[in-house]
This record gives structure tokens, C-alpha cells and sequence, in this order.
């Protein structure tokens, strides 16, 4: 068992260390690294932890995150609202927004379908999905979800729910490779893929 010099060093490693992705070692180096800032760092740092914790919400039309009830995308009225990009994620949003390719607007779903990790479709932003297509202004939905056997089952759900709308339902390119996210690919792959996106098929 690793002994600290300080019970406080060893508390922050330990916090730290609870974040996804990031080991023993690597806490040990941030808590290091907060140390040898000044206070202010800490202090702006704590900050905005808490503040994202106690004052991000969730957009009450997307679900993706924001500071109000309905985030900048949504209430963006250059945006064109008749055609939906279903993602499963926020980073998925971002990354799509970064290509600057894409003009319409989400659907982040918050996850995929994955009875391997229980995961159901009624964990995930689905029906409000359908109640946003049901209204009759969904001209085009957009299927960007991950190029892996969870994404594609939940394509083929979504396809199932929706069969009975008239919008058209497509997906995007697969020059993202099979069992990639959408974070990891490049924005030129990223964008080509929105642009020669197909009519999804079963």
C-alpha cells in the first residue's frame, strides 16, 4: 500500500482517481500538478467542478447540455428545424458541430441500446424522439450513431418506432469505420460522412 506524506494529497488522489480513464499514477500527478499552482487555480478550478455539477441542466427539447432550458442550438432560429441529427451523446454534438458542415439540429439519445449492459430503450431519449417526429415539421432524421453492433441495433429500433412517420430516415456515410465513435474520427471524415449521408435500410 502506497504511503502519502499528506492525509490531504492522499484524499485528492483518491477523489481524483474516481474519474473514468484516469489511474492511480495519473491522480497522483494532477493532485502534484494542482499543488504547485497558485491558490487561485484551485479556487477557479473547484469552482467549475461545482458549478457543473449544481448549474448545467439538460436541454428540454435535445437533451443535450446547457445552462438554460433550452440550449443555444435550439433556440438558434437560423437553424433548420426540419432536419433532426439523433446522436448518442453530447461530445457526438460537439464533434458534428466542430466540421461546420451540418445546419439542422439534435437528438441526443444518451447512450445506445445494449441489454449486455442493461441498457434499454427505455433508459435512452427515445420517446421523446418519436413525440418530436409525430409533430409533423421532422422533414429528414439523421441516424449518427456509432458504427457498432449497439449502434446499429438501436438504428434498426428507432426504424421500427418511427416506420409509421413520413419523414425520411437516413444515416451517415460509413467512411466512419465499423466500431468507431464519432469522437475519434477526423472532422474531414467527420463532415464528408454527414454530406453523403444514404437513406437507411434494413
Amino acid at each position: 500500500m502506497e504511503t502519502f506524506s499528506s492525509k490531504y494529497l492522499e484524499t485528492a488522489v483518491q477523489e481524483i482517481g474516481k474519474l473514468p480513464g484516469i489511474g492511480k499514477k495519473t491522480a497522483l500527478r494532477l493532485a502534484l500538478h494542482i499543488v504547485r499552482h497558485d491558490e487561485s487555480y484551485a479556487q477557479n478550478l473547484s469552482e467549475a467542478i461545482y458549478n457543473l455539477k449544481t448549474k448545467v441542466c439538460f436541454c428540454k427539447i435535445c437533451h443535450a447540455i446547457s445552462d438554460s432550458e433550452v440550449c443555444d442550438i435550439c433556440a438558434n432560429p437560423l437553424r433548420d428545424f426540419s432536419t433532426i441529427c439523433v446522436v448518442e451523446t453530447i461530445k457526438d454534438v460537439l464533434v458534428i458541430e466542430a466540421t461546420q458542415q451540418f445546419r439542422g439540429v439534435y437528438h441526443v439519445l444518451g447512450g445506445v441500446i445494449s441489454p449486455i449492459d442493461g441498457v434499454s430503450p427505455l433508459d435512452l431519449e427515445i420517446q421523446s424522439l418519436v413525440e418530436r417526429v409525430e409533430q409533423g415539421d421532422v422533414v429528414e432524421l439523421i441516424f449518427a450513431l456509432p458504427a457498432t453492433v449497439e449502434g446499429d441495433t438501436t438504428c434498426f429500433y428507432l426504424y421500427k418506432k418511427l416506420a409509421h412517420c413520413s419523414c425520411k430516415l437516413s444515416m451517415i456515410a460509413r467512411g466512419v469505420a465499423v466500431g468507431n465513435e464519432l469522437e475519434y474520427t477526423d472532422e474531414l471524415t467527420l463532415a464528408r460522412s454527414i454530406r453523403d449521408r444514404v437513406e437507411y435500410r434494413v
